[in-house]
């Protein structure tokens, strides 16, 4: 069974929406995905955060969310469950996340150092997504880590040449120069 946010999008889609849109710096879609995704799995949410904080950011900024999350904890303890509790951590964490310089240094690292990719032209299918989905979440979200890109036969390769090219406020990284040979 698939897990779907509060208005019946699938969970993944949602958090691939999310970490894209603030690798692009969009603060209305990394808001309607963190909205969508808040209500039911809060912790889920803290958790991609964190992840998008390493994995697309630059500098030190993983210890700034980590504080925000420890933050979130201490002033939502002890609610009940219908008691409001407040977003204002994970608001000032999107927020940071936003604004700060995209890097996705360590990603490339795990995938390129840590791994053996073999991307090449060979086993990549050049593909159009279709339009399934509400207006509100564009195509890029469909990629190699969601049902629908796999579907539509999204590779690694796919994933990163586009997610490089879209970086909002970009940084040089150590690793530019082998994002651009795995995706000739």
């Amino acid at each position: 069974m698939e897990l779907t946010t509060k208005s019946g999008y699938p969970l993944l889609t949602m958090a691939s929406l999310y970490q894209k849109a603030i690798r692009r710096g969009d603060s209305k879609l990394a808001g309607f995905a963190a909205c969508e995704i808040w209500d039911r799995y809060p912790e889920y949410l803290w958790k991609r955060t964190l992840v998008i904080s390493a994995e697309d950011c630059d500098g030190l900024v993983t210890q700034e969310i980590e504080a925000l999350y420890r933050s979130d904890k201490v002033v939502n303890a002890g609610k009940k469950r219908w008691e409001k509790k407040t977003r204002v951590f994970l608001g000032k964490a999107v927020t940071i996340l936003l604004k700060v310089g995209k890097c996705r240094d360590a990603d490339h690292f795990t995938n390129f150092l840590m791994t053996d990719p073999k991307l090449t032209a060979a086993n990549v299918k050049e593909i159009e997504l279709e339009d399934k989905m509400p207006k509100t979440i564009p195509a890029y979200v469909f990629d190699v880590h969601t049902a629908e890109g796999k579907r539509a036969g999204k590779t690694k390769k796919d994933f990163f040449k586009e997610e490089f090219e879209a970086l909002k406020n970009r940084q040089p990284g150590l690793f530019d120069d082998m994002v651009e040979e795995v995706c000739r």
